[in-house]
């Protein structure tokens, strides 16, 4: 088999990939694996190598990128103007596998999306490492009009059981220098056992309250989906600050924090900001800052004894 017709077989694979985690209601994977896909097409789209995709295919690959972001922003927002549905997005199935024949008319009315920068293969993160001088350069905030994310995706508290605890963690607010310039902010809440593997169902705040100098004020409280003397040994509560950003039409992890297992304690308890990648082994964790910037977060244990 060609290169060629491999990548397309790689293509493929991760726009099935994407379609059945969408079909099967996990979104955020679908996201995830639309935005790789889509920045796969966008790098064959600025490719230089004449001897791979004519233009035509070049601009239909960058069609299918735009209808990969449509359906992401679909899935992101409740009140997206771009409301592209499953349905749809599964008509270009046989476009991408026959992209080197296909000479019919592109099934919708998109433009590709704008080039972006050329990513190494597994850089997908790098998209991110020029946001602190972007946020830099655009000053405070964006004017840009986007819409509202969905309302969160948290869960109510499990039934008691005699003599097992369960936990809430209300999340309170997070310290950030450029806290201001922050549009839609969520936190991702999930517990992963030392393998950084989930033992739980993910879950996501609404976006947050309001802004305030260097914090954000969430005022949530997350209901921990199992009994804590059930939870592994050596497993951690991990919190992940994302935002949108509406340059490159993704939502970013911004930076990460957790708690570890001997950490579950009634009251209040403030918890260190490590930098992106998120590091679900903590094998290799770097602090955000050496600024008194935290996250503050409210434990509250319940027994029935």
């Amino acid at each position: 088999m060609s290169e060629v017709n491999k990548t397309i077989q790689k293509w493929h694979t991760s726009f099935k990939k994407g379609t059945d985690f969408d079909s099967w209601g996990q979104l955020v994977e679908a996201v995830d694996e639309y935005h790789i896909l889509a920045r796969q097409l966008q790098k064959e789209v600025q490719s230089t190598n004449a001897f791979d995709f004519t233009e035509e295919q070049k601009k239909t690959l960058g069609k299918i990128a735009t209808c990969l972001e449509m359906r992401s922003a679909s899935l992101q927002c409740t009140q997206s103007k771009e409301d592209f549905k499953l349905e749809e997005l599964k008509k270009l199935e046989t476009i991408i596998q026959n992209i080197l024949t296909y000479n019919k008319e592109f099934p919708f009315d998109v433009q590709p999306v704008p080039l972006r920068k050329i990513l190494a293969p597994g850089e997908e993160e790098s998209l991110e490492l020029e946001e602190e001088e972007e946020d830099a350069a655009a000053g405070a905030g964006s004017t840009e009009a986007f819409p509202p994310r969905a309302p969160g995706t948290l869960l109510p508290r499990l039934p008691s059981e005699p003599g097992l605890t369960l936990l809430t963690l209300k999340i309170e607010k997070i310290g950030l220098k450029d806290a201001g310039q922050c549009i839609d902010p969520y936190i991702t809440i999930s517990i992963k056992d030392l393998n950084g593997v989930d033992v739980n169902p993910v879950q996501d705040t609404p976006v947050a309250s309001r802004k305030e100098d260097t914090y954000i004020h969430f005022s949530v409280e997350v209901e921990i989906q199992r009994h804590v003397e059930k939870l592994p040994k050596g497993a951690a509560i991990f919190f992940e600050f994302k935002h949108y950003k509406p340059k490159k039409r993704f939502t970013s992890t911004k930076c990460f924090a957790f708690m570890e297992m001997d950490e579950i304690k009634p009251g209040p308890i403030v918890i260190e900001l490590y930098k992106k990648p998120t590091d679900f082994k903590r094998k290799k964790l770097q602090l955000l800052t050496k600024k008194q910037l935290y996250l503050h977060l409210h434990q509250t244990i319940h027994k029935d004894s």
